[in-house]
């Protein structure tokens, strides 16, 4: 026991330097980038001085239980790191973790009441592990605070958050487009479309996108080298394949399935690998 202290006091004061040390950690920080201008870094200890933090508490689907979180709306985190921008509703954005996992978000939802980035985890000492990989989720993990917001299809939760970006998805990453003129109903075109939401998070496409799951492309197309039946129910359901990462979608409809078979099967003609 501390002489002179209780050990309630103790506890606060361990407590009160755990927290100071993630501010002052130089790892600690965000980095803005709008549409290719040059970065902004801006470290936790800014964050927190210019912006007031919450406790936010709700549903962890990665946890698979209730969570607690200090926590900053994202909202006055993009204001404060996108300064110029008036309005974000418009803009298109990747988070981008530090383990290659990429995150697309529209402005609406990116700016949508509720969305948090969370910088100490309040439930014990240090970050409770996350993932598969029992990975630690710091310095930052985006959250949200509502029972609507805990599907991770739609409302995605990248850890060890590390930059944000505003960019044009076509510019950015425009070699993960179909070839060829097409109409916005075009099969490859809506596969395109459900790519962007669902897949780009983990998975790249002639070497652009998320770096946690095997490009989709080069140097052989998925469809190349598995038969399309095989690739539609690994889609559905990976774990009766193998243990990994890659969540289940049963909600996708045939129809959007039927998309994405025809988006990766026009890529076929579409490779563009940068080691070439």
């Amino acid at each position: 026991m501390t002489r002179g202290r209780s050990p309630l006091v103790v506890a606060l004061a361990l407590a009160l330097a755990c927290s100071k040390a993630r501010e002052d950690d130089p790892r600690a920080t965000l980095t803005f980038v709008d549409e290719g201008r040059a970065p902004t870094t801006i470290s936790l200890r800014t964050l927190t001085q210019r912006i007031q933090a919450d406790e936010v508490r709700g549903y962890d689907p990665y946890y698979k239980k209730d969570k607690r979180f200090r926590a900053l709306p994202l909202s006055r985190v993009l204001a404060l790191g996108f300064p110029e921008r008036r309005s974000l509703a418009d803009a298109e954005l990747v988070f981008r973790a530090t383990d290659g996992y990429a995150a697309y978000l529209r402005g609406a939802l990116a700016t949508e009441d509720g969305a948090y980035v969370a910088f100490e985890d309040l439930d014990v000492a240090a970050w409770e592990p996350i993932g598969p990989q029992r990975a630690n989720p710091g310095p930052f993990y985006l959250v949200w605070s509502k029972p609507e917001q805990v599907d991770l299809e739609t409302h995605p939760r990248p850890w060890q958050l590390a930059k944000i970006e505003i960019v044009r998805f076509e510019v950015a990453y425009p070699n993960t487009r179909p070839p060829g003129e097409r109409a916005p109903d075009d099969p490859a075109m809506r596969g395109y479309a459900i790519f962007r939401e669902r897949c780009f998070k983990c998975h790249a496409v002639n070497r652009e996108g998320g770096r946690v799951g095997p490009d989709l492309n080069v140097p052989r197309n998925i469809l190349e080298y598995r038969p399309e039946e095989q690739v539609r129910a690994y889609i559905r359901d990976p774990a009766t394949f193998r243990y990994g990462n890659m969540p289940p979608h049963p909600d996708l409809a045939d129809a959007s399935l039927d998309a994405l078979i025809a988006y990766l099967g026009a890529m076929k003609d579409r490779k563009h690998d940068p080691k070439d």
